[in-house]
């Protein structure tokens, strides 16, 4: 069921929203060849938690971490780790929820860690621009696959594979909820687009080949392929006229 929102709830999704997109402006500052992605992982902690939230993925389903910290060719749910130190040249996706009084704000980003290929940085850039080109059907009467489809011809007119094992969905008291949203597919399906909806719209997409594989520590998805993957999401609310990015700072 497709539960769209009162203006209390969304008020509190805004400001779950607010301090998510807070949390990747200061990961952003703190990736750097040198930190482990378990540092990372504290400094979102302990943010998040200073703000009256708490993270919405810690312990979610049994994740160890506040944050899915996922380097080159990991999709996503990367298990933050000591191990797993920054050099200069990696990228890292990071995704990362905070659950305000109830409600939860979810959203990734791709950083560059130091100097990346020009390569790398046409991936990350084309990566968020797919997710714009879907945010421009995020209007009432839109069907989902309409952000579906956008998503998916900008990247792969770029050349690039679109994940498909994995999508975007509704959030909101509960982190994942109807509907879900693929990063592919013909337009004009699935459920239209209502006022008060609030979406995580998530465009994962390959350098290579669209085909992933989990690791055996049941979380860590990469490419089949090993080539590069980047990952960007916002939780938007759809109003009566233009699409509110609660997770943009």
């Amino acid at each position: 069921m497709i539960i769209v929102k009162s203006k209390t709830e969304i008020e509190l999704m805004e400001t779950a929203g607010k301090i998510t997109g807070e949390v990747l402006q200061l990961l952003e500052e703190s990736v750097k060849p040198g930190i482990t992605t378990f540092e990372l992982d504290k400094i979102a902690e302990n943010f998040i938690r200073r703000q009256g939230a708490v993270p919405s993925f810690k312990n979610y389903a049994g994740f160890p971490g506040s944050i899915c910290a996922s380097v080159n060719h990991q999709v996503i749910h990367g298990i933050p780790s000591k191990k797993v130190v920054l050099k200069e040249g990696d990228i890292i996706s990071i995704d990362v929820g905070a659950k305000y009084k109830g409600y939860n704000g979810d959203a990734a980003r791709t950083f560059a860690v130091g100097n990346i290929s020009p390569e790398a940085k046409r991936l990350i850039e084309v990566t968020r621009q797919s997710f714009f080109e879907g945010l421009e059907f995020c209007y009432e009467n839109a069907r989902i696959t309409d952000i579906s489809h956008a998503v998916q011809v900008c990247a792969e007119n770029a050349g690039y594979g679109v994940v498909r094992d994995y999508v975007g969905h509704g959030v909101g008291a509960e982190l994942h909820e109807s509907p879900e949203i693929p990063n592919f597919g013909n337009p004009g399906r699935g459920a239209r687009l209502v006022a008060g909806m609030t979406l995580a719209i998530e465009p994962m997409i390959n350098m290579g080949d669209y085909r992933v594989k989990v690791l055996p520590d049941g979380w860590t998805v990469e490419t089949l392929d090993g080539c590069l993957s980047a990952h960007y999401e916002n939780t938007v609310l759809i109003t009566k006229g233009e699409p509110k990015l609660l997770t943009l700072i």
